[in-house]
């Protein structure tokens, strides 16, 4: 039962959190940014944020004003979603897409030497 309301907690953030990043955060690094999903701990104390961005090169910057931002994004989130304790955000990069892509052309070489 309580893992239920965990996933839909976690989609309400990954929701909530897009929607601040697109129409609260002031920062041209953060606008580009995907959450792509979010995983938070089942005593809601903490909140591992998923996220990818568009250019590759600005992973690392992107990373850092999202870090430098969590506080505000916590407060927004907290104003956004009822529950008596907002979890603290660790943003981490989302490699998965990466990785797909990467078996994606794996896949297409096999093809392509039969």
């Amino acid at each position: 039962m309580a893992n239920i309301k965990i996933e839909r907690l976690n989609h309400t953030f990954q929701e909530e959190i897009s929607m601040i990043l697109m129409t609260e955060i002031k920062d041209d690094d953060i606008k580009f940014v995907t959450i792509t999903g979010v995983d938070t701990t089942n005593d809601l104390s903490f909140a591992k944020v998923y996220f990818t961005v568009l250019d590759e090169n600005k992973k690392e910057s992107t990373l850092k004003a999202l870090e430098k931002a969590s506080s505000f994004i916590r407060t927004k989130l907290a104003e956004k979603v009822e529950i008596r304790h907002t979890p603290e955000l660790k943003f981490i990069f989302d490699t998965s897409i990466e990785y797909g892509n990467h078996i994606e052309k794996i896949i297409n070489d096999i093809n392509k030497k039969e």
